[in-house]
């Protein structure tokens, strides 16, 4: 009687030691908790923390930050509960393709400004092509902050 007793406390000791050990392992990674549509921007409300197996990320590309999340927009649908994919986020685009913006050259103390048509879209910093909507030339220009396109040295 005292052997099995023995034999059982020693049993639930290895059940619970493995049980504790493989939760403590468990990698913490953000998911949606709402559905995100292309072109939303994720913000940390639409967040949560979810736990799983110590090697999931090494098995698939994953965000495993929520800081790395939010202000980012979603290329895809993002589903609530699921991993976030690298592949599945961009920054956010300042210039949109077609829609006209201001084309900015500066240079010492002269500023030249015109109107352009981005022949695609822009996130900041980014190199893009552009119609000047006065002469029709194609140029390139970098996406400001501000949405502007800085044109030139």
């Amino acid at each position: 009687m005292m052997r099995s007793l023995r034999n059982i406390a020693l049993a639930l000791t290895m059940l619970l030691g493995a049980t504790g050990g493989a939760h403590a392992q468990e990698q913490m990674l953000p998911v949606p908790t709402v559905t995100i549509y292309p072109g939303d921007t994720i913000r940390q409300s639409m967040l949560k923390e979810r736990g799983f197996p110590p090697n999931y990320r090494a098995r698939s590309a994953v965000i495993d930050s929520s800081v790395a999340l939010v202000g980012k927009m979603a290329r895809r649908t993002l589903l609530p509960g699921e991993p976030i994919p690298f592949n599945a986020v961009d920054d956010p685009r300042l210039v949109t393709r077609g829609v006209a913006t201001q084309l900015v050259f500066h240079e010492g103390g002269l500023t030249i400004t015109a109107m352009g048509a981005p022949l695609q879209s822009g996130s900041l910093g980014e190199q893009i092509r552009v119609r000047n909507m006065d002469t029709g030339r194609i140029v390139l220009g970098t996406v400001q902050a501000d949405g502007r396109i800085r044109i030139g040295g």
